[in-house]
């Protein structure tokens, strides 16, 4: 039975919403979550992007039972690997082993802060290959001293470790990105369920593994409410990560989407509160062969009445899956 989670989208919603909205997911009785790692929203009507890891923190404190884990974070440019083990590693120990530390090659968007310029997507997937190989030893409690073509690592060693350090999921995309997860990753991570991702990734030594996939959803009982929200928070989301993961800003994701419609949205978002709707977006996830779907909820002002819609019908539903 596939496994259903939720999204604590933190563009669009606050830190102390973001902790409420988890705790009422795993009241609602989603299986886990995971929350993006960000410092833009994607469009300036989301309107949000805190630091994630307090978020975290915070969420597993109030928390008793649901899963976290980060949808992804990037530990290539904003963060230094060695910084995001030992952030890591700190998260298991409050969730008392409830977190698992996903990770990818990051986007323009996020890492642009820092300055340095954006490196091809070969350069990426290959500074996110190193930074995996120095988490994992400093999770086995290694001192790390490491010189490699990306990433220098002086005398480093993690000083608070969990019994069990959090399983690493990798985000994939292509033929590269599975070869690195296959090998190096617990879980696998996509947004696209694209069943020659999770063969792939099989296929590299990824076979047994968690699958995760990702769907934003837009409920309302206004149908027309739904696919506006959906449009105007949204619409970036079709533009594939080819694209999103090389534009700057949110001024970049408005022009890139200006020709977007409402219908176009809707056609590929499930909006309004048809059930079966909702059922029929995550099959094709199912049937490709994912065995956890994460669903992402559009506006952060709406997450109250979806999950108590939620409870009493989707989750329901979508068990029969």
């Amino acid at each position: 039975m596939v496994q259903i989670g939720y999204t604590m989208m933190t563009e669009q919603a606050g830190p102390r919403d973001l902790v409420a909205h988890v705790v009422g997911a795993e009241r609602a009785g989603f299986d886990f979550s995971v929350t993006s790692d960000h410092y833009f929203p994607w469009l300036e009507s989301q309107g949000h992007a805190p630091y994630v890891w307090s978020v975290l923190g915070a969420a597993a404190q109030a928390t008793e039972r649901i899963p976290l884990m980060t949808y992804v974070t990037c530990p290539t440019t904003r963060y230094h690997p060695a910084v995001v083990a030992q952030k890591a590693a700190t998260l298991q120990l409050l969730s008392q082993g409830r977190f698992r530390l996903g990770l990818g090659s990051g986007e323009n968007l996020n890492e642009h802060v820092v300055g340095g310029g954006w490196p091809s997507a070969r350069v990426r997937l290959a500074k996110l290959e190193e930074a995996v190989q120095i988490i994992r030893r400093l999770f086995d409690g290694e001192s790390v001293h490491h010189h490699g073509p990306h990433f220098d690592v002086e005398n480093a060693r993690l000083w608070d470790l969990p019994d069990q350090p959090p399983p690493i999921g990798v985000a994939v995309s292509g033929d590269r990105s599975c070869a690195l997860a296959g090998r190096l990753a617990d879980v696998l991570i996509a947004t696209e369920p694209r069943p020659e991702l999770v063969s792939a990734f099989e296929a590299h030594g990824g076979r047994g593994k968690p699958r995760i996939g990702q769907l934003p959803v837009c409920f309302d009982t206004d149908r027309d409410a739904a696919v506006a929200r959906a449009h105007d928070q949204f619409r970036w989301f079709g533009s594939g990560w080819p694209v999103n993961s090389e534009l700057p800003g949110t001024t970049a994701f408005a022009a890139g989407t200006r020709f977007v419609r409402p219908e176009d949205v809707a056609a590929s978002i499930p909006c309004g509160d048809d059930v079966d709707a909702f059922v029929d977006a995550v099959r094709p996830f199912v049937d490709a062969g994912f065995t956890e779907v994460a669903l992402v909820q559009i506006g952060g002002d709406h997450q109250v009445p979806y999950l108590e819609w939620a409870e009493r019908k989707l989750l329901p539903a979508l068990r029969a899956l």
